[in-house]
């Protein structure tokens, strides 16, 4: 109940001010909405964007490296020798 009062009450202050125009409405209500969502995500403790850059810089140096590995495995098995018969 406390969240829709709180979104009944910007509205009320919004109507109040003024702000009739529909783009000064729709942008506040987008900056509101923003700020509610840089809210949720710092009390969820995310990683920033940065971090998640430099995370997924890791995970493709890991992925070319198991390539990596798995062709050169490959070739080795392919180097098998046969035994003469006698």
């Amino acid at each position: 109940m406390s969240k829709s009062r709180f979104v009944i009450d910007k509205f009320a202050k919004l109507l109040e001010q003024g702000l009739l125009n529909y783009k000064d409405l729709s942008n506040e209500i987008l900056n509101i909405l923003k700020s509610k969502r840089d809210e949720i995500v710092f009390k969820m403790k995310l990683t920033s964007k940065e971090e998640t850059d430099i995370l997924n810089k890791r995970l493709e140096n890991l992925e070319k490296k198991i390539e990596t590995l798995e062709k050169s495995n490959k070739k080795k098995k392919k180097k098998t020798k046969r035994v003469k018969r006698s």
